[in-house]
């Protein structure tokens, strides 16, 4: 049986990790460029997908070198910045949210999935959720309190987005998340080089 306990111990834990968090940021970036409910239903579904592999592998994803993680997530990073920065510079600076066509659902939620699964790769929340579970022997309890939590923040950065944008011009953002995100690719990197 569930232990309700362990879920909301988890919730807490995990939710207090990803705020913080690049996903978040993704969220928030992604958020701003395209319909709220179309990107929930992206990150929601990667969320839940990298909940499993930290279920099921997450002990292995802790055994790999931390200067490799580093490395990755620097090269991910920075790339993500250079992507933010090319992809802007090709849209103009309206204040409104695009609305995706009907058919442009499976777009949205696709790009969305792909974004957060690639950033919650080896994170620090999908460590934290494998060892939550082998801790605690309960993972049916561990996974649930891990993607309530995780889902829980993309929502609030997904919605946040969108206030934000009402007030921010949207160069103003992606500079911002850029910048956040250039940040982050140093930190990592400079980690990865002096171990």
């Amino acid at each position: 049986m569930m232990s309700l306990t362990v879920a909301a111990l988890t919730f807490g834990i995990i939710f207090l990790a990803e705020l913080p968090d690049k996903t978040a940021l993704a969220s928030l970036v992604l958020g701003t460029k395209y319909r709220a409910s179309y990107v929930f239903a992206g990150i929601a579904a990667a969320f839940a997908l990298q909940v499993g592999l930290a279920l099921v592998a997450g002990s292995l994803l802790s055994l790999l070198p931390q200067r490799w993680v580093e490395g990755v997530s620097g090269a991910l990073f920075l790339l993500g910045a250079v992507m933010l920065l090319w992809h802007h510079d090709d849209e103009d600076d309206g204040h409104a949210a695009k609305e995706p066509s009907s058919s442009s659902f499976w777009k949205v939620a696709g790009a969305s999935f792909v974004v957060v699964a690639v950033a919650e790769f080896g994170d620090l929340t999908q460590i934290m959720t494998a060892n939550l579970a082998a801790k605690y022997a309960d993972p049916l309890a561990v996974g649930i309190g891990s993607w309530l939590a995780l889902c829980a923040v993309g929502g609030i950065a997904i919605v946040g987005g969108q206030k934000l944008l009402r007030h921010v011009p949207m160069k103003v953002i992606v500079r911002i998340a850029a910048t956040l995100m250039l940040l982050l690719a140093v930190f990592s990197l400079v980690k990865a080089f002096t171990g």
